[in-house]
């Protein structure tokens, strides 16, 4: 079996996991205009935690924002969402957010995640993909508390920083480490 038909295989039973679970519906039932008004409020809602992210957001090309992604699994999981690139303050298109996984684990929760693309060649190579696979392509920096209080202009030189935050459920941490971003129709 070929390495993309596993993988195809393995979002396909994740895909009717979540569904089966009815946690996928609650994830994916958003309307354009949800998403937008979702995904700038989660963006406040970092800003308030998280300062150096606002700070961020200034000098970054584009901004993912994925307001609320559902997360479950008993040994076999994944996790699912939809949200918004912004260019600037204005929508530039809608993403979806896939993962999945196996092994010890149990549980659900929902977590939101923005991704800061720095450099207009990150920009261009989510834009151009037909699926990005965080951890290929654009080097994306997962920061946590410690990092973003070392974080200045002078000390962004990666093409990508990812804030994860607003987690709630009982599962315990969430990686963003092949996640599958793709391109959505609105």
């Amino acid at each position: 079996m070929t390495t993309s038909l596993r993988s195809l295989l393995f979002i396909a039973l994740t895909t009717l996991s979540l569904a089966s679970t009815g946690l996928l519906n609650t994830a994916s039932a958003a309307t354009a205009a949800d998403l937008d008004q979702d995904s700038r409020h989660a963006l406040q809602i970092l800003y308030k935690a998280n300062p150096v992210a606002e700070t961020m957001s200034r000098t970054a090309k584009a901004v993912l924002v994925f307001p609320k992604v559902i997360k479950a699994g008993l040994v076999f999981g994944g996790s699912y969402g939809e949200g918004v690139m912004f260019s600037g303050s204005k929508v530039d298109s809608y993403y979806n957010t896939v993962t999945g996984s196996w092994g010890l684990q149990a549980g659900a929760q929902s977590y939101a995640y923005a991704v800061f693309l720095m450099t207009d060649k990150a920009v261009k190579y989510v834009r151009e993909t037909k699926g990005w696979e965080v951890g290929v392509g654009p080097t994306v920096v997962l920061v946590d508390q410690g990092l973003a209080k070392n974080l200045s202009s002078s000390t962004l030189k990666d093409d990508a920083y990812a804030f994860v935050f607003d987690q709630q459920g009982l599962m315990a941490g969430v990686s963003i480490e092949g996640t599958k971003i793709s391109l959505i129709k609105r």
